[in-house]
């Protein structure tokens, strides 16, 4: 059924009736008798009876199992390690530079999980194979580094030669930026579990009388994202509603103190503050982020966390030469003098957001009618 009939037995689920289950071979050989487990639900089952066809099987089993479409299925006794969390070597394929905190599809034998590179360890030196520090990767590097899960995968290391230990990161179009295998996963992985409370999200906003929001508010440097969420904040406070503002530049005076203006530090400067935010709305918030926050992956990767319409995006829009007529602080001031660097509109891009809930052009309205059209958007839509 496979071209190696001594390695472990995988499969992958195609579809799954009653006792009745097809499987996609992808490594080795099962038969009548032995015993298989599937290793999302940690089901184990016996097979009765199979008709195998090329790489494709369909086993009778000696009870129904509710397997769903994808799951990895393994002989019981040397079942896969699921998990959400592990190292790998990567091979970087995209023109794209790879940053630590941007969040990627990862594809492994069939499994699709949404993938963050949490740390990077080291670049391996092509040509020596010794380990480099890096703070990013380019195109046709290798390197070492941990991934985090939104959900966990059953997979085999590196050295078992099996599908399952081979994986690949794709864009949010589909395209592939790399391959790798997986070397084995994290003690972490297995340490922590979430903890069930009894006080939930919705017991501490029915307590405040309030829906929960993101109003994420993104735009160039000084487009006019403070001004319209401080006032935002004025108003809701003063309809009797609980807030938070998180403001760019005094998130930076303390939990991002430590990070810079690189892409790298951009991307996870905008990672915790997603977190952060997630922390609020589900203390029943409502939370006013100010970020440029100027890369679409990281704005995307923010909406994931939450919940279909908790997150509300406004694009706060206003020219180059506005903004820099405005130039409060005399950012773009020093940009022009070359005295900053990796400065949103210069030598960094701004992203254009793809779908906001609301779109603000501050050259046409003025902050106070901004804030006033945000805020009708939120009672409109049931706070």
């Amino acid at each position: 059924m496979t071209k190696s009939t001594e390695s472990l037995f995988r499969a992958r689920v195609k579809s799954s009736e009653g006792i009745s289950v097809s499987l996609s071979v992808l490594d080795g050989t099962i038969n009548t008798g032995d015993s298989i487990v599937f290793c999302s639900s940690a089901g184990v089952r016996t097979i009765v009876s199979l008709q195998a066809d090329n790489d494709k099987i369909l086993v009778k089993l000696d009870s129904a199992i509710n397997a769903h479409d994808g799951e990895i299925v393994a002989g019981v006794a040397d079942r896969p390690e699921v998990a959400d969390q592990f190292e790998a070597e990567i091979a970087w394929m995209s023109e794209y530079d790879m940053l630590p905190g941007r969040q990627y599809t990862l594809v492994c034998a069939g499994q699709v999980a949404e993938a963050t590179i949490t740390k990077l360890k080291h670049r391996i030196e092509e040509a020596s194979g010794k380990p480099i520090a890096a703070n990013s990767i380019s195109k046709h590097q290798s390197f070492i580094a941990n991934l985090s899960l939104s959900q966990g995968i059953a997979f085999d290391t590196k050295n078992s030669g099996l599908k399952t230990s081979q994986f690949e990161l794709e864009d949010s179009h589909g395209g592939t930026l790399a391959r790798g295998e997986i070397r084995h996963s994290l003690r972490r992985a297995s340490n922590i579990h979430w903890q069930a409370l009894e006080v939930d999200k919705t017991a501490r906003a029915q307590i405040k009388n309030q829906t929960p929001k993101i109003i994420w508010l993104t735009g160039p440097s000084a487009s006019g994202k403070s001004t319209i969420a401080n006032l935002i904040e004025k108003k809701l406070l003063a309809t009797g509603n609980h807030t938070y503002l998180l403001d760019g530049d005094n998130v930076r005076q303390g939990i991002n103190k430590d990070l810079g203006f690189t892409e790298a530090d951009r991307v996870e400067n905008i990672r915790r503050i997603s977190e952060i935010s997630k922390l609020m709305l589900d203390a029943g918030l409502i939370v006013i982020a100010s970020f440029i926050s100027p890369f679409r992956a990281e704005r995307r990767k923010a909406r994931s966390l939450f919940e279909a319409g908790e997150f509300v995006e406004v694009h706060v829009d206003a020219s180059l030469a506005t903004c820099e007529g405005r130039d409060p602080k005399g950012l773009y001031k020093k940009a022009r003098l070359g005295s900053i660097r990796n400065f949103t509109g210069f030598d960094s891009p701004y992203e254009l957001p793809e779908k906001p809930e609301i779109k603000i052009e501050t050259e046409q309205v003025s902050a106070e009618e901004a804030a006033t059209k945000i805020v009708e958007y939120l009672f409109a839509a049931g706070e």
